[in-house]
């Protein structure tokens, strides 16, 4: 079962009751601060590997537009991307513009090359490619060459080129890597993984980025998809109301935004109504410690 089917059969059962422009939640989405400014973000955002590298083709480019046009109609703003995307950055740039809605985004995207000047011709590049003259927040990608690139960053930083800068990774071998870069090194920002079923980073990283006031965005909450596998003709619990949860997706993004140290979430889709159930996460209850602890039992 994929996450279409999941989706189509809570629709039957009278559980999912989503309309565009309004997520059947009572008040506004869900912000949380970033420490080093307290500016805050909407929780829930949209990552663009893979969904969005699509060429000219407005076919493709179509349901694209829209997903951004859901983003912002309800409440969102985050939209996270890399030069390691193939074409995201063009995309992104190119369709909020026509959507002229552009300068409604925060923008975040990663310096990932080797070398100063490859770094510095890569993220002009990007500057180019989303159409901005300021990036809210600069990532080193997967800490390629990040002693090289952090002294750029601090500099653009300084000058007003970009607000925010930060690093990210993915996987568990690094973590150690960022522990001594978080404690070395001031950042705004920190990517990394975490899910219902990869939970290390809240062992040692989260704390360790509240130590330091750093603000924390979480990639891959949904394990690649794998979750909604898991979930395979399971029913949505009958408690999840308790934390106004509708479905799967928003369950497992609500377990994640259950975690303090957590500023933003970026689940990536190329569909508008997966972009509008994962918004649902940002609205209403979150789940208390006893709820995580269920949570963590059904897969």
């Amino acid at each position: 079962m994929n996450r279409r089917a999941c989706l189509h059969s809570l629709s039957a059962l009278g559980l999912l009751s989503f309309t565009r422009g309004n997520i059947s939640m009572e008040g506004p989405i869900l912000k949380r601060a970033i420490p080093s400014s307290n500016e805050k973000i909407p929780v829930v955002g949209l990552g663009t590997w893979q969904t969005f590298d699509v060429g000219e083709n407005e076919s493709d480019r179509a349901p694209l537009k829209e997903v951004l046009k859901t983003l912002i109609d309800n409440g969102g703003s985050v939209v996270d991307s890399s030069p390691m995307y193939g074409n995201s950055e063009k995309v992104v740039g190119d369709l909020s513009t026509e959507l002229n809605l552009n300068q409604k985004l925060f923008i975040a995207t990663k310096v990932w090359t080797n070398g100063e000047k490859a770094g510095i011709e890569q993220m002009n590049n990007s500057f180019a490619l989303l159409k901005r003259s300021k990036i809210d927040l600069m990532q080193i990608h997967n800490l390629v060459d990040w002693k090289t690139h952090i002294k750029t960053l601090q500099n653009w930083k300084e000058q007003g080129r970009i607000k925010y800068i930060g690093i990210t990774h993915y996987t568990e071998g690094a973590y150690s890597s960022i522990e001594q870069i978080l404690n070395s090194t001031p950042l705004d920002f920190l990517q990394i993984n975490y899910s219902l079923v990869s939970r290390k980073a809240e062992e040692r990283l989260f704390p360790l980025a509240q130590e330091r006031k750093v603000a924390v965005i979480i990639n891959q909450p949904f394990e690649d998809g794998t979750l909604f596998s898991r979930v395979k003709g399971k029913t949505l619990p009958v408690w999840a109301k308790e934390f106004d949860c509708k479905s799967w997706g928003q369950f497992f993004l609500k377990f994640i935004l259950a975690q303090p140290a957590v500023t933003c979430v970026i689940p990536g889709t190329s569909k508008p109504h997966h972009m509008l159930d994962n918004l649902g996460a940002a609205y209403g209850r979150l789940p208390s410690p006893s709820h995580l602890t269920k949570m963590v039992g059904q897969v």
